[in-house]
């Protein structure tokens, strides 16, 4: 609807513009008037078909094939983390190379007037972001007192550039950059000659990435959830006794994501939830033997069945959302379901981990 009352606006301007003085004939304006319309239309057509068409989300990747493709191509050992990393990689790509390319910055139609897929962008950048953290602080290091690695550092530092600036940078050169460092650190996992590039594939290091997992996970499924609005009890200080917060806050608290967020909240849940089935599934395969260890094989399992699920094509042209049992879909709250399960599964999964 944005798209054509905009060429509407453009148009009736045009026309007032073209108008002249009462009376006053002119057969140049009047053959703009013809035409103008004609062009309008055409250019309304024309950014309706492209955004249909770019209104698309990528299929999903085996993330086992696509390692084993690309260290082929690359000549290159699959190392512990080669997976994890070529999938951190490909995924961080999707968002660049889908159809229409990266949407989110775009000034121009249709990628303007579009937000289902720029939130789903966000979504999955958020979690190549996380991911990334994972990287720098964790799982790239032995220890708390070694040094970061190099390309790790570039790469979380390009991937951390505002997803909407469309200059001075824009978004797509810095995530590139951020790519070809990945690809980078990719290069020295496998290199048996170069020993600075790691991948400390421990049940520690996976659990502290499961750790922020859980608390995107555990926002999301509030956002959507929120979708019906309803009052909650504010339990920001269970559990402590001594435990103060800045300024008070009220014993009930109304909650209700606005009727415009909705779709934008539900596409965000799940851009967020595709990328992490398949960087849980890298990581499956590079932290097997902690898995099989902990007997946890089946609890990583459960979780990226859940997220998968999330993925189920809508049949509706819009997002439904549907009040308590009505008559019609809540598709937030479909979402939150999943999400809710599967940020359980993992909350289940990091104290497996933290196990001896």
């Amino acid at each position: 609807m944005k798209i054509l009352d905009f060429f509407f606006d453009a148009y009736d301007n045009l026309k007032k513009l073209l108008g002249g003085k009462p009376g006053h004939h002119d057969e140049n304006q009047g053959l703009l008037a013809k035409v103008i319309p004609t062009v309008l239309i055409l250019l309304v057509l024309f950014t309706l078909v492209v955004g249909f068409l770019w209104n698309s989300e990528p299929d999903a990747f085996n993330p086992v094939h696509r390692a084993v493709q690309l260290s082929n191509e690359r000549g290159e050992k699959l190392a512990t983390g080669y997976i994890t990393t070529a999938a951190l990689i490909i995924t961080a790509e999707s968002i660049l190379d889908k159809s229409g390319g990266y949407l989110s910055n775009d000034v121009m139609p249709p990628g303007l007037f579009m937000d289902n897929i720029p939130n789903w962008e966000f979504g999955v950048l958020t979690q190549v972001r996380d991911l990334t953290l994972a990287l720098r602080n964790d799982i790239s290091r032995s220890q708390s007192q070694s040094v970061e690695d190099k390309h790790i550092i570039e790469a979380e530092n390009k991937f951390r550039i505002d997803s909407e600036s469309w200059m001075l940078p824009p978004s797509e050169s810095e995530y590139r950059n951020g790519i070809k460092a990945l690809y980078g650190y990719l290069g020295r996992l496998a290199d048996e000659d170069t020993q600075d590039g790691q991948f400390y594939a421990r049940a520690d290091n996976l659990a502290e990435w499961l750790g922020l997992v859980s608390k995107r996970l555990g926002s999301l499924s509030q956002r959507l959830s929120a979708s019906v609005g309803q009052s909650r009890l504010n339990t920001d200080l269970a559990g402590d006794v001594d435990a103060h917060q800045s300024t008070p806050s009220d014993t009930i608290v109304e909650v209700k994501t606005p009727w415009l967020k909705i779709d934008d909240v539900f596409f965000e849940a799940r851009g967020s939830a595709w990328a992490l089935s398949q960087l849980l599934t890298a990581a499956e395969s590079d932290f097997q033997d902690v898995l099989k260890k902990k007997n946890a094989m089946v609890s990583l399992q459960q979780i990226i069945r859940e997220l998968d699920a999330t993925q189920e094509t809508v049949w509706t042209p819009v997002i439904l959302n549907g009040g308590g049992f009505g008559l019609f879909a809540n598709h937030s709250l479909v979402m939150a379901n999943y999400i809710s399960r599967a940020n359980a599964a993992v909350i289940d999964l990091r104290t497996l981990l933290k196990q001896g």
